[in-house]
């Protein structure tokens, strides 16, 4: 993966600017703009605050287009909240009603 061109990517998705992901992320302009010209990958700690101002997580980052999350609506997160509340049996017995649907 390219890091660089990972960040690059995500930046351009948000319509952000050099200054702006700078500004979102704590860390200088200056500093981000080196890892270009000097063509060098930002530390994990600054990795990590690139993710935060971007939104996401680590993992997230490192995910190729494939594999990206898969974002769940009201009706399925309450569907998963409610199971969570089950006891194992019955969060069987859903399953099994569930299947025969």
């Amino acid at each position: 993966m390219d890091i660089l061109k990972r960040i690059v990517d995500l930046r351009k998705e948000r319509n952000w600017t050099e200054y702006q992901l700078a500004e979102h992320s704590g860390l200088t302009q200056s500093t981000i703009s080196s890892w270009y010209r000097k063509n060098m990958l930002p530390t994990i700690p600054s990795l990590s605050k690139i993710c935060d101002a971007f939104g996401i997580t680590l993992s997230e980052f490192f995910l190729e287009d494939n594999n990206k999350t898969v974002m769940l609506n009201e009706q399925q997160l309450r569907l998963i909240y409610y199971a969570a509340k089950l006891n194992p049996e019955q969060y069987d017995s859903l399953l099994q009603f569930l299947e025969l649907l």
